[in-house]
């Protein structure tokens, strides 16, 4: 039985879920805006950061590609897990930029009322696993819990 990195391209479609393969051009359509803002925000960090004395943030801090190392993961998901990292590590990225400028400009708190949770946290796996680790199974019952989460 080959394992998970061995499965060819056509086994893997036909065991991906019909609504991922219809909706995974629209999410991978997203990594040109998310390149632009990389792009746009580094430079405006490179560029007026110094002029105010504020520290630089270094990319590579919140950009971090290690998932390639797991065993459990077949090569379509690690490639899926690369372009999650990107994304992800942009975003927190761009957020301590943003929040650096605005602690900069205006320090003020908003009211308490009117803030929201910036994210949930959704169940997440340890990275190490055993050698019996089935991903797929517990990637089902992940989501699983954030659709049942969602219903009204």
């Amino acid at each position: 039985m080959p394992t998970n990195h061995q499965i060819g391209l056509i086994a893997l479609l036909k065991r991906s879920r019909p609504i991922n393969l219809i909706t995974g051009p629209i999410i991978y359509s997203m990594v040109f805006p998310i390149m632009l803002l990389d792009l746009c925000v580094s430079f405006y960090q490179w560029t007026c950061f110094p002029i105010y004395g504020i520290p630089k943030f270094n990319r590579k801090d919140y950009i971090i590609f290690d998932r390639q190392e797991l065993k459990y993961l077949d090569w379509v998901s690690k490639f899926h897990c690369t372009y999650c990292a990107y994304g992800v590590g942009v975003a927190a990225y761009v957020q301590e930029i943003i929040k650096s400028t605005e602690a900069y400009f205006c320090p003020v708190k908003h009211k308490e009322k009117n803030l929201i949770a910036t994210h949930k946290h959704w169940q997440a796996i340890a990275f190490e696993q055993g050698p019996d680790f089935d991903f797929e199974a517990y990637l089902e019952k992940v989501r699983n819990q954030m659709t049942q989460k969602n219903e009204p």
